[in-house]
């Protein structure tokens, strides 16, 4: 409970730092989560900190600077609203059926079911929600209805599940994000050949986000109202892997976000292929948080974008008072959320003992590498 304590004391310190305008030698705080516990954060809330995620092992967790990691039940928890207080993941049913859900206490969750009451499941999968809005009102994620149907989904306590559809006959696709306001959905469809192209859902209506070459690649991440969306492959002209993060905003369109300069960019066909990914945004857009892949996600380290400029974490720690940060861990992951602010940042990466989770508190004033 001490350590509890002080680390909630540490966050505290930390929020005070993040919002003080002048330069610090310590601006930035780096908490590895235990591991033992084998929790690896996907999202963090606006308020509180509550941060949620899925167990190495299996299961959903949260974590709260007073009460460390706690398994939830469920088979994992991929996202929290606002304040905290609404988990959305997968948990299975009486049956072993894993359907979408929101968690409500103890171990207990409200399965979502799926489009209508008589769609049956792929094998053991029947739905996932992996988003939810900042009040917890709306919930998004992907349904089934057999195997030969796939799709992104919208629900509501007032409507229930409403089926996105798919604009490609028999091609999938799949919500992984809603805006904070609930009102834009982001994720991908599937084309014809297969390669997820971002999409984004306004009312219901499906478009695909343009790039500078034909639809980028999957839409990961959104801010506040929808007006600022990030992903993963630039242009899907390579088959959906372009070797690069975007961002698109509905002033400017679609633009590549550039790559920390010590990672090398191969041709097509050429080495172990090289995937730049962002899975996260601030509500102004001025941090961008993700992680480049060489080979395989298992070899992946996090980067952020601060105003457009790339940097791996590990240096932007280094450079602002956390000299030893991930001394001991084979790699940094990704960063796979932050708050609205771009203050707090969640992911995880491996470690000596295996895979592990970390937060990051970022001050007002940093250093960029």
């Amino acid at each position: 409970m001490k350590n509890h304590i002080a680390i909630a004391a540490c966050i505290g310190v930390a929020l005070m730092l993040a919002q003080a305008s002048g330069p610090s030698a310590a601006n930035a705080l780096l908490i590895e989560l235990d591991p033992r516990a084998g929790a690896l954060p996907t999202a963090v809330s606006a308020n509180n900190l509550v941060v949620v995620g899925g167990l190495d092992g299996g299961g959903g967790f949260y974590w709260m600077p007073t009460k460390g990691v706690l398994f939830n039940g469920g088979e994992v928890s991929n996202d929290v609203n606002g304040d905290g207080r609404t988990i959305v993941g997968t948990a299975k049913d009486a049956g072993g059926i894993s359907q979408a859900g929101i968690w409500i206490g103890s171990t207990e969750w409200r399965l979502l079911g799926s489009f209508s009451p008589t769609a049956v499941p792929c094998e053991t999968s029947l739905s996932a929600a992996y988003g939810v809005s900042r009040d917890g009102q709306v919930v998004v994620g992907s349904a089934k209805d057999g195997c030969a149907t796939s799709h992104a989904f919208r629900w509501t306590a007032s409507n229930g599940m409403a089926d996105l559809g798919s604009s490609v006959p028999g091609k999938s696709s799949l919500a992984l994000q809603v805006s904070g306001d609930g009102n834009v959905v982001v994720g991908y469809q599937e084309a014809a050949d297969g390669v997820r192209q971002g999409a984004r859902w306004l009312n219901g209506r499906q478009e695909l986000i343009p790039g500078v070459k034909g639809p980028v690649g999957q839409a990961s991440g959104t801010n506040i109202d929808g007006s600022i969306v990030v992903g993963r492959d630039c242009s899907t002209a390579l088959g959906g892997i372009d070797q690069a993060a975007w961002v698109w905003t509905a002033q400017a369109g679609t633009k590549c976000l550039p790559a920390p300069q010590r990672i090398t960019v191969p041709g097509p066909g050429v080495g172990p292929p090289v995937g730049v990914e962002a899975n996260a945004t601030s509500d102004d857009g001025q941090l961008i948080g993700g992680g480049q892949d060489v080979g395989s996600s298992s070899d992946s380290n996090a980067v952020v974008w601060i105003g457009g400029r790339p940097a791996y974490l590990k240096d932007l720690l280094r450079a602002n008072g956390v000299p030893s940060a991930f001394d001991s861990w084979v790699n940094t992951g990704k960063i796979t959320g932050m708050t609205p602010d771009g203050h707090i940042l969640v992911g995880w990466g491996a470690a000596a003992l295996g895979f592990r989770g970390y937060i990051v508190v970022l001050g007002g004033s940093l250093v960029i590498p």
